[in-house]
This record gives structure tokens, C-alpha cells and sequence, in this order.
């Protein structure tokens, strides 16, 4: 069983930062690449960044390119979303992912494990 425990949300003003991080138990971290996902009030849950297991060819939505990086450290087990120039619409609940294979994906019906998420809330 793989878990997955995110944190680092909170309550940011526009334009600030904020990293989140997803600790993974249970398997071989190194074995899964990762996603990060997000849920906005009222809205469908959607794609936000995937990293390989290794670690290279992030891919992110077109709406956090140049604002977010992703990365992982696979000595603790561990995933990042750096979230940089923050904005109203970041606003949501953002869950981490991990998917049993060397690429990563946008697609989250082919991640088969799931955090509980973490609040994201951008507002002055």
C-alpha cells in the first residue's frame, strides 16, 4: 500500500510563494513518477504538473508554466511543487499522485495512488 501525505499549504497573498511537499511511504519511491493535481471550488480536478521517476521531462499545464517547478528527491521519498508569482485563480485544493511507471502523465485516471490534498488559498 502507498501513501501519500501532502503539505506546505496555507494562506498566501498574490504574487507570493508557496511550497508544497508529498512524503510517499509504502513502496519503492524511485519506481513511480509523480503528478500534482488541483480543485478549485466547484470545479472538475485538474492536471497542474508530472515529473518522471528519475526525476527529468517535467511537464506542467499551460496555466503554471514558468510559475511552478516541480522536483523530487528520491533519497526522501519525498515531491515538490514550488509555486512562485501567485494568483487568485491558484486558489484550490492541490493533491499529489503517484503512478507506477517511468513517465509521467497528465491524465489522472492512470495514477493509482492519492493524497488527501492540501488547501491553497491566494487572496489579499
Amino acid at each position: 500500500q502507498v501513501q501519500l501525505v501532502e503539505s506546505g499549504g496555507g494562506l498566501v497573498q498574490p504574487g507570493g510563494s508557496l511550497r508544497l511537499s508529498c512524503a510517499v511511504s509504502g513502496r519503492t519511491f524511485s519506481a513511480y513518477a509523480m503528478g500534482w493535481f488541483r480543485q478549485a471550488p466547484g470545479k472538475e480536478r485538474e492536471f497542474v504538473a508530472t515529473i518522471r521517476w528519475g526525476g527529468g521531462s517535467p511537464d506542467y499545464a499551460d496555466s503554471v508554466k514558468g510559475r511552478f517547478t516541480i522536483s523530487r528527491d528520491n533519497t526522501k521519498n519525498t515531491v515538490y511543487l514550488q509555486m512562485n508569482s501567485l494568483k487568485p485563480e491558484d486558489t484550490a485544493v492541490y493533491y499529489c499522485a503517484s503512478r507506477k511507471a517511468y513517465t509521467g502523465s497528465r491524465h489522472q485516471s492512470e495514477y493509482g495512488y492519492w493524497g488527501q490534498g492540501t488547501q491553497v488559498t491566494v487572496s489579499s
